[in-house]
């Protein structure tokens, strides 16, 4: 689970503190565990500053703080600073960007070659899945898995993604699919056709960030025009 660690520290020498942040940057350059960091300060009293660090995870920040030169660079921001820094450590419950992140990387994973990846750092275990194109919804990881896997033996297939919007624990995404049509699909055999499809899917993401539930609608009739099935029904 993401991790965040606040850093709230009162200092007059901004500048000398901001020179120091960019040392640390450079002093643990291919150690440093963090993914993003921010200063801000606060409008009401300019001394006040308050630095933001972000982590994949808990561990990740306490590797990072064990490294010698944060040890080196805390020393010196003490003496920067009118009191000790205070240090507040947040696990992220909730946060829009990593659910947006998850459903592009889950998008990816789908069309990636070779093996599919476990996909289990993405999608829950208890996922359910809403396709109106088929009888019964799909629910648990590893039978998404085999959805997915009929499709990928049925196509060489990728997304491209059109529009994502994010509201709350749900992540609406627009997409193109295009494909090769190489193995049996649905009892069709290989036509070698490529083909094409939009879609809009909606995900519901969990705490952690990983994929609990997805609802698909997407364009099957023009697919199958596309396959040749619609000319051999009006034969």
């Amino acid at each position: 689970m993401t991790f965040v660690q606040l850093i709230d520290c009162k200092t007059s020498r901004f500048d000398e503190m901001n020179r120091l942040m960019d040392t640390w940057v450079e002093r643990t350059k291919g150690k440093r565990t963090a993914t993003h960091s921010l200063i801000g300060k606060d409008r009401s009293d300019s001394s006040h500053i308050i630095e933001i660090v972000e982590f994949p995870s808990y561990e990740e920040a306490m590797r990072n703080s064990n490294l010698p030169e944060t040890d080196e660079v805390f020393r010196e921001m003490v003496a920067l600073c009118e009191e000790m820094p205070t240090f507040t450590d947040l696990e992220v419950v909730r946060d829009e960007q990593l659910n947006a992140a998850n459903i592009r990387r889950l998008f990816e994973a789908m069309g990636t070659k070779g093996e599919l990846p476990p996909l289990n750092d993405v999608i829950a275990e208890n996922y359910h899945d809403h396709d109106p194109t088929n009888d019964q919804d799909t629910i648990g990881l590893d039978a998404i898995r085999r959805e997915m896997e009929m499709w990928r033996g049925a196509f060489d297939f990728t997304f491209t993604l059109d529009d994502q919007i994010t509201e709350g624990d749900r992540v609406c995404t627009r997409w193109t699919w295009n494909g090769t049509h190489k193995g049996d699909f649905l009892g069709i055999p290989s036509t070698g056709r490529q083909v094409s499809m939009t879609g809009t899917t909606i995900f519901r993401c969990q705490e952690d960030g990983k994929v609990v539930e997805g609802w698909w609608q997407y364009d099957r009739l023009g697919l199958m025009a596309q396959l040749g099935v619609l000319d051999q029904l009006e034969i």
